[in-house]
């Protein structure tokens, strides 16, 4: 290990002379450190491209910060989303873990968690005064991934709900509605006058299981699939067959088209974004496509946005929403110091602001100055995520891969054919996943 400090101390030392040779030329002169100062080296491993959405936001503050402390100094490497798992537990195992690094959420990061690897980002930020600036529902979701604890922090944050036409909507004197019974009263009212209710992408399998899940948070709250993952309540119980029932029978009315399972996802927005659906349930990672004169036939002025309707006699409310962050990014306890703090302080403070104002990304961390030439449908979509009072997961969030692919495999066969019933359909899962 001591050889190898060594060699990276000597590579390290030539980079700096060459460097500093060619700056010497070019008449560019580098900030440096103060005398005796022990240089910090912050390195970020992640699968994000570094000239691209966060890595590049996140690159270009450290750079700012490089300006007026020398001493302190950012790295970044890219390594394949494919190997990125594998690469972090090595580094793990050997205690070399990188200052930040991207990384699963769920099982992966708990096992870091339960070695002692991963920083407390929570009492780290708290100390800061950072956790002021991170959404809270963004940090309950995190919390979630981990068994109560934040360790990782939102790069990026998503929340998912029914996107509409308004056009087609006010042609026909409908309006958002507040109810599952209203949505699909209106779902009735469409079909009749051979306007698509929803577009779905089936061939892709997992927008049928937001569908159950969608109901099945408004039956039982925001955290309804963590319970499930705790033995607390089963797949088979009454709301969950419910929710089952109900898009079985919103398939099996045609309200989805007439071959849902061959449309894929780019297909499913099209459809939505030329007119030929009238509500499309998706995540805000969409926005691009909403955003994009080209490929919006309908016009960006015409979609509207609604939370996941109610459901009678359920406990979910309206101001709780799905919510992912994509690939969190996590931090080396060990690697952690004083001078690390003091450059996530800096970073974090402002990556909100200024991913929202350079990229228009929606991130997990507070905007204080909107710019005023973003796109309303984002804007609205920032002010939405500000409302959210609680994150909930996805239907699969928290099953392993057969029983993952089981639900989205027996999804299609449950929107298409009326003789598989709701019941076998969650008692199958249920079953899987208490294997």
């Amino acid at each position: 290990m001591r050889s190898k400090r060594l060699f990276i101390a000597s590579r390290l030392a030539l980079a700096i002379l060459s460097l500093s040779v060619l700056h010497a030329c070019s008449g560019h002169k580098e900030p440096e450190a103060e005398p005796g100062a022990s240089p910090t080296t912050i390195l970020y491993l992640s699968s994000n491209k570094e000239n691209e959405g966060s890595a590049r936001i996140i690159g270009e503050l450290a750079q700012e910060y490089a300006a007026t402390h020398p001493e302190v100094r950012y790295k970044f490497e890219n390594v394949a989303e494919s190997d990125l798992n594998q690469r972090v537990q090595l580094l793990a195992a050997s205690n070399d873990l990188p200052t930040m690094f991207s990384y699963q959420s769920g099982k992966p990061l708990q096992d870091l968690i339960n070695s002692d690897a991963a920083l407390n980002v929570e009492e780290a930020f708290t100390e800061l005064g950072l956790m002021s600036t991170m959404n809270p529902a963004a940090a309950e979701l995190l919390k979630s991934y981990a068994d109560g604890g934040l360790f990782a922090i939102p790069l990026e944050l998503n929340i998912e709900g029914f996107w509409y036409n308004k056009k087609i909507f006010s042609e026909h004197g409908l309006s958002e509605p507040q109810t599952w019974k209203e949505m699909l009263d209106i779902a009735a009212d469409l079909n009749e006058h051979n306007i698509q209710p929803f577009s779905v992408a089936g061939k892709d399998k997992w927008p049928i299981t937001r569908l159950i899940n969608a109901y099945a948070i408004r039956m039982y709250g925001a955290d309804v699939m963590e319970r499930v993952d705790r033995g607390e309540i089963t797949l088979t119980s009454p709301g969950f067959v419910e929710a089952a029932q109900i898009v079985q029978n919103m398939g099996l009315s045609g309200y989805f088209g007439p071959r849902v399972n061959t449309i894929d996802m780019s297909t499913s927005v099209d459809m939505f974004l030329q007119g030929k659906a009238a509500m499309f349930y998706m995540g805000s990672w969409q926005l691009r496509a909403f955003n994009d004169e080209m490929r919006n036939q309908i016009g960006a002025d015409n979609i509207g946005f609604f939370s996941i309707p109610l459901v009678e006699g359920g406990s979910g409310t309206l101001d709780e929403y799905p919510v992912n962050a994509g690939l969190t990014t996590s931090f080396s306890k060990s690697a952690y110091t004083p001078e690390v703090g003091e450059w996530i302080k800096y970073v974090f403070e402002r990556y909100g602001d200024r991913a929202m104002n350079e990229l228009g990304m929606v991130t997990g961390f507070k905007v204080s100055d909107m710019p005023e030439d973003l796109p309303p449908l984002t804007k609205q979509i920032q002010q939405k995520i500000g409302e959210v009072t609680k994150g909930a997961l996805w239907f699969e969030a928290r099953f392993d891969t057969n029983a993952q692919l089981m639900a989205w495999n027996n999804a299609q066969l449950l929107v298409t054919n009326d003789d598989y019933s709701p019941l076998d359909y969650m008692t199958a899962l249920q079953e899987e996943i208490s294997n």
